[in-house]
């Protein structure tokens, strides 16, 4: 058995953001989610959406990927709908997803920040972090732990891959 505790904060949008996620989809929308996702091992934790998108809050063991359990959630719950909650094939997901790692201290901030959802955008009181959108893979700006050049005790000579200054790959 192992020990873990990993929160994520997670995003993902409508197809072209259209304003398809409206009350009457939440109810049926929400609680399949939520479903599926226990059947991912996923602990749902805050769920709720705007027009054109999904919060999340959720606890995901280690043993599965967040890029599986979100592609199974997004995959089965548009399944969901077009077929089983009259979108007759035209609901679908945006590409790609957000994703935030959360602390146990803030979890309880985080799911807040869900719950309220819809009052944020009513107010223009949303977090740009958590709202944002781009078409590009973003990931953290540092570029993280760099390793140096390779001591030349390690490094074979250069003739081995370079013929006349020109490289062989």
């Amino acid at each position: 058995m192992s020990f873990w505790r990993v929160y994520y904060h997670l995003v993902w949008a409508t197809k072209n953001r259209e304003p398809l996620i409206t009350p009457e989809v939440e109810t049926r929308l929400f609680g399949y989610i939520i479903r599926k996702a226990a059947e991912v091992e996923t602990r749902v934790y805050a769920i709720n959406s705007w027009n054109d998108h999904l919060h999340l809050i959720a606890s995901i063991p280690p043993k599965v990927a967040v890029a599986e359990a979100v592609k199974t959630i997004k995959g089965a719950s548009a399944h969901d709908l077009n077929y089983a909650g009259g979108f007759d094939g035209s609901f679908a997901w945006q590409r790609g997803y957000g994703v935030l790692s959360v602390g146990e201290r803030q979890k309880h901030i985080a799911i807040a920040y869900v719950e309220a959802q819809k009052r944020h955008h009513q107010q223009n009181t949303t977090n740009p972090w958590l709202e944002r959108y781009s078409d590009l893979d973003e990931g953290p700006p540092e570029i993280g732990i760099t390793i140096g050049a390779v001591s030349p005790i390690l490094r074979e000579p250069q003739a081995a891959y370079d013929l006349l200054g020109e490289p062989l790959f």
